[in-house]
């Protein structure tokens, strides 16, 4: 990642890289936001297990009094626990916090004389419960992973608490509420993953105020615009899909083009034209803006990108030319345009197979390939050109606002 951290920082996440907490970071190659959703699981309150009683060690029994917060945090969330089929917190008994499984400790970065409790690791444990506020008291962790449980309910505020928070994965559960503000005061918090839940409404614009190497969104119930200050953020990968946000991509996007790598914003309800400035983002490999209601012609600046190596336009209502520019990109791989207007290629693009790329035109408007839209469809399409230099978007941001469009992408 090219941010730069402070040094005690640095040595904390690669103590957490030895104790072999996370895949995280190698995840960010593999599918890029569409992680598989858990499948049907037990219902809440099934074998449930439930743990009435606790006694908090006196001080004494635990002699370093950061791991005494820590078996205080650890059973008011065992208590917090209602279903735990694999048994991941079966052994979560007595003082020795750092034999839990799933909980993993480490040298403190400002004393390493004492050892304190660095990460949790709960990945795909299918755990039923919620968070509880005395999660606060774990001060020191650099790393919780929660993906694919039944983790409901919403994100304490106590979590201000853990400023060494290096990444935070709360992906695959059923956490509800607004966008938790709490993960904004984090200082040292660089990567997010809050995708597949039920979070909702507006993004703050602060998010991308903060330093994240990766922000990962995809599959929640956010609506609103996107806001307008999306390029201030450092991150190298976003993943927004499958979200409501609607609006255009905002031209502060070319303030991405220090860091952006890959962004996803597939099923967003994006609207109006892609900005030229896309062509900015020039370390950019993946782009994928698939499945919304974007207009107008790709823009020629993308064919600038000479590390892209996925292009997806698909299933939106774009038209006009198909630049060769963008098919003899060095590094492309995979190009998809289909369920557009689109009505000519240019050059090498008529026959992109030929160089072992990925190529998608289907149900188009070209007069020479195969499975193509009907002929009636591409003329009404042509009836109703998009001037993107004309084209507003901030019309879009009031309810039941309409769009410039030539046809639905549904129409065949």
């Amino acid at each position: 990642m090219a941010s730069s951290y402070s040094s005690s920082i640095r040595t904390w996440a690669f103590v957490l890289l030895l104790l072999h907490l996370s895949s995280s970071f190698n995840n960010l190659a593999a599918k890029h936001g569409s992680s598989i959703k858990h499948g049907s699981s037990a219902k809440h309150g099934s074998s449930i297990t439930r743990h009435h009683h606790h006694n908090h060690l006196p001080i004494k029994a635990i002699t370093n009094p950061r791991l005494h917060n820590a078996y205080i945090a650890l059973q008011a969330w065992k208590n917090a626990i209602y279903s735990d089929p694999k048994n991941f917190t079966t052994n979560w008994v007595g003082p020795s916090v750092c034999n839990y499984t799933g909980v993993y400790c480490a040298p403190f970065p400002h004393d390493t004389k004492i050892q304190v409790v660095a990460g949790i690791d709960l990945n795909h444990a299918d755990i039923a419960g919620f968070l509880p506020d005395e999660l606060g008291l774990l001060s020191e962790l650099a790393l919780i992973h929660l993906n694919s449980n039944r983790f409901c309910g919403i994100i304490p505020q106590t979590l201000a608490n853990l400023t060494l928070l290096f990444e935070l994965d709360l992906s695959n559960n059923r956490f509800v509420g607004p966008f938790p503000s709490v993960i904004l005061s984090l200082p040292t918090l660089r990567y997010l993953d809050l995708r597949f839940n039920e979070f909702e409404g507006p993004l703050p614009p602060q998010l991308f105020t903060k330093k994240f190497d990766a922000i990962f969104l995809n599959d929640n119930l956010f609506t609103s615009m996107i806001p307008s200050n999306l390029g201030s953020s450092s991150a190298t990968v976003v993943v927004f899909a499958n979200n409501k946000f609607g609006g255009c991509l905002p031209p502060s996007i070319a303030d991405f083009a220090n860091s952006l790598e890959e962004f996803i914003m597939t099923n967003t309800s994006l609207l109006g034209c892609l900005p030229h400035e896309v062509g900015f983002l020039y370390k950019l490999r993946v782009l994928d803006v698939s499945y919304n209601k974007i207009v107008g012609p790709i823009p020629y600046s993308i064919a600038g990108l000479a590390h892209l190596e996925q292009l997806n336009l698909a299933h939106n209502m774009m038209s006009g030319i198909v630049p060769e520019g963008i098919c003899v990109l060095p590094n492309l791989e995979n190009f998809t345009i289909s369920y557009n207007f689109f009505c000519e290629e240019e050059g090498i693009c008529c026959n992109l197979t030929s160089k072992g790329i990925a190529f998608d035109d289907r149900r188009n408007c070209l007069p020479e390939k195969p499975l193509q839209r009907t002929k009636k469809v591409c003329e009404a399409a042509l009836e109703h050109p998009v001037d993107c230099f004309e084209y507003h978007c901030a019309a879009t941001a009031t309810a039941g606002a309409t769009t410039p469009s030539p046809l639905p992408p549904s129409h065949s």
